[in-house]
């Protein structure tokens, strides 16, 4: 980094003072941006689990239903067969 300071003066005697400081390129944006696309993508992760995680709760309660109403028709069928005889 270099710091350059320029005077100048006028006629009349009054100065100007000009500073020009050099400095590094900022990098890392690229940091940020990988950043913030890491957090989206964590997010969008949970919620995926989320609704993957309810669907099978749902789908585990409506095989135990069917479950359930064949046993009931089971049960149905063994009355009827010892009623026959």
């Amino acid at each position: 980094m270099a710091d350059e300071i320029h005077t100048t003066r006028d006629p009349d005697g009054t100065t100007h003072t000009t500073t020009v400081i050099d400095r590094e390129p900022r990098r890392g944006g690229g940091m940020g941006l990988g950043l913030i696309f890491l957090v989206a993508i964590v997010v969008a992760a949970f919620f995926a689990f989320q609704f993957l995680a309810n669907d099978k709760a749902q789908s585990g309660a409506v095989t135990e239903a069917a479950q359930k109403v064949g046993d009931a028709a089971q049960d149905v069928g063994d009355a009827a067969q010892k009623a026959v005889e």
